[in-house]
């Protein structure tokens, strides 16, 4: 995906009102409102550095209207504060007459974050940026802004008013994160440095169906093997019966259609996807272990299995590209951890190793080995997606936005 948006490089800062979009969506406890992982906090740094020089001001979400983690920022200033080694001003409004005033009386050097702007109803409607750009968010906000910067990856497959509605209206640029993930997955999606294997595994059956796809028949991918819930949809497409608990953990997630496209997949790609050849099944609370050809189980399957580990783990390492998204079992249970962490600290061994985020980055900090890898992401969702070769909205829009504003380098 050839990007042609414009950086921080090509934007003069300096004493400028810069409107930031960040992803800082976290784990919270809802009944402390204590943000448990501040991974997402410490990848803005960077770019919150380099804006030292100007009027700050920060959009970012946290959870969505329903859940339990559905809250204000307050919290989410107080830590981003403690991990820039500033003062952040929170503000309880969004693009209301407070927060405008709060911004006019900015000061250059200060940060202020806005409220969660998820709590805008209007956030969550997918438009297109022209459709975004005449929202009372952007109407209200951008006659207050000079610049602005999206540094959130994780949330760039949204097509939402804080992600793509300023880019119509104001010179807008790919923030530090957002460029060096974009780099780190183009450079998957076009490295000649075979072999290269894909490890999809987790629940999200259709996006790595599209991965699939998109990265056999274009020769990206020498290889995919599939974990997870990915790879008991695939058994099941190549005629093994895994059992009827299995099945019904695969209904009730709403993906019993994928079943005849990984069919067709294997039809048309043989080999190059490799099943697991056995399983670990969780029989009441332990892990017992079963060929795939022994298969139907009375006990749903939790893990890859331990032939299947070894046999996956050594490919990976011989691999010189790895991408590996999504976890290969439950692994938030110890019994049924093996695979997903196995296959991860392989993933070490390897030359150049692409680390997808969502379940994958929580278990691979969980065991730290973030800093063992060439890249690990920050976008679960955004990630498969860019890795699917769809188009992200959030880059585009920044695409289009670079041709309406000349460079100001």
């Amino acid at each position: 995906m050839k990007s042609a948006y414009l950086t921080m490089d090509d934007l003069d800062v300096r004493g400028k009102t810069v409107l930031i979009r960040l992803d800082l969506n976290s784990p919270i406890d809802p009944d402390t409102g204590k943000i448990l992982d501040d991974k997402r906090f410490r990848s803005h740094a960077g770019t919150l550095k380099e804006l030292e020089g100007a009027r700050t001001v920060v959009l970012a979400h946290q959870s969505r209207p329903g859940k339990r983690d559905f809250t204000t920022m307050e919290h989410h200033a107080r830590l981003l504060g403690r991990i820039v080694r500033q003062d952040v001003t929170y503000v309880d409004d969004i693009f209301g007459s407070h927060a405008r005033r709060a911004i006019d009386k900015m000061d250059v050097g200060e940060l202020l974050l806005l409220e969660n702007v998820r709590f805008y109803s209007e956030e969550g409607v997918e438009q297109r940026p022209e459709e975004h750009a005449g929202t009372h968010l952007v109407k209200n906000l951008a006659p207050k802004l000079d610049l602005f910067i999206n540094d959130a990856f994780g949330s760039a497959h949204r097509s939402h008013a804080s992600l793509v509605g300023f880019t119509p209206v104001l010179p807008s640029a790919a923030g530090r994160l957002m460029e060096k993930e974009v780099t780190m997955l183009n450079k998957v999606l076009t490295s000649a440095d075979h072999p290269c294997i894909f490890v999809l595994g987790g629940t999200k059956i259709e996006n790595s169906i599209d991965v699939i796809q998109h990265v056999l028949p274009k020769k990206i991918a020498n290889k995919v093997l599939v974990t997870g819930v990915v790879a008991n949809v695939f058994l099941a497409a190549s005629g093994i019966d895994i059992g009827k608990p299995s099945l019904q953990l695969i209904e009730k997630q709403g993906y019993l259609d994928m079943i005849p496209k990984a069919k067709a997949l294997i039809k048309k790609s043989g080999k190059k996807i490799e099943l697991p050849v056995d399983v670990a099944v969780n029989k009441k609370g332990k892990r017992v272990e079963m060929k795939t050809k022994e298969l139907p189980a009375k006990y749903p399957i939790f893990d890859i299995g331990l032939e299947t580990i070894m046999k996956f783990c050594d490919e990976i390492r011989g691999a010189n590209v790895a991408i590996l998204s999504g976890s290969a079992g439950v692994f938030e249970d110890e019994e049924f951890a093996l695979g997903t962490f196995e296959t991860l600290e392989a993933a070490t061994k390897c030359k150049f190793a692409v680390i997808g985020g969502g379940h994958s980055g929580a278990a691979m900090r969980k065991v730290g080995l973030e800093k063992k890898v060439a890249h690990m992401s920050t976008g679960g969702g955004a990630c498969i997606e860019f890795l699917a070769g769809r188009t992200l909205p959030a880059i585009d829009a920044l695409n289009e936005s670079a041709k309406r504003f000349k460079s100001k380098r």
